[in-house]
């Protein structure tokens, strides 16, 4: 991890935090530290800084903290990222974290077989723990928005066109399509399919509600690769 994130429950004081756990681990197995050290900290939704190990062992760590930094403001992007399988799930929503979505969505669509949505993967835990290790890699504090759209038709036609209002939507899918347009209004809206890529039917409604084609060149992506390539051209 890049950033040690604090939760409140850390907190003993405002400038002191007792962790265990996983984060105990990794300072004493990976950071190596020791008292007197000095890490990267953060505290969930709030201000990043320094923590000076006061005690570290088997049972705790313990740290003064001078949290003076603010977080990485968030880009404005929304994805809308068609349910992945749950073995990419967690990549998926840990480097939409990292890269500094505002907002994600994972949507049910024609080729996300039903099974996925019964995933453990899914569970809201379980999904905080992936946005939290995106945080850590990124040095980042603010969680993104993250919601569950099960039903394709309700979302596309009646929330879709009011998350585009006022600034540009984009919908990758292999084929023909624009390439990247030299001047955008945001905020951004990326919507990426499956990967065998959306049905006709759902490109003809993403586009009904405002997203415009987006050529990403003739190769068939994995949905991670998709997602760290348009994020790279346009941030």
């Amino acid at each position: 991890m890049n950033l040690l994130l604090l939760l409140p429950e850390d907190l003993a004081a405002p400038d002191r935090a007792i962790l265990s756990g996983r984060r105990l681990a990794h300072v004493r197995e990976v950071h190596r530290a020791q008292v007197g050290d000095e890490l990267a900290v953060g505290l969930l939704g709030g201000a990043m800084g320094r923590g000076r190990v006061l005690r570290l062992d088997a049972g705790a760590l313990e740290l003064a903290l001078v949290l003076d930094e603010a977080p990485p403001p968030k880009l404005p992007l929304s994805l809308v990222i068609a349910l992945p399988r749950p073995k990419v799930l967690n990549r998926v929503v840990a480097a939409a974290a990292s890269l500094g979505a505002g907002r994600i969505v994972l949507l049910n669509a024609w080729k996300v077989e039903k099974a996925y949505w019964s995933s453990p993967r899914l569970q809201p835990d379980s999904l905080r723990q992936q946005l939290l290790l995106g945080l850590e890699q990124a040095r980042d504090t603010v969680l993104p928005e993250l919601r569950l759209a099960r039903l394709f038709r309700p979302f596309v036609e009646d929330e879709l066109p009011e998350l585009l209002a006022g600034g540009t939507g984009l919908l990758a899918h292999p084929g023909p399509g624009e390439t990247v347009p030299e001047v955008l209004a945001a905020p951004l809206t990326l919507a990426i399919g499956p990967e065998g890529g959306w049905i006709e039917a759902e490109v003809r409604s993403l586009i009904k509600a405002g997203l415009r084609p987006l050529s990403l060149g003739p190769r068939i992506l994995r949905t991670e690769t998709a997602l760290a390539a348009l994020v790279g051209k346009f941030f």
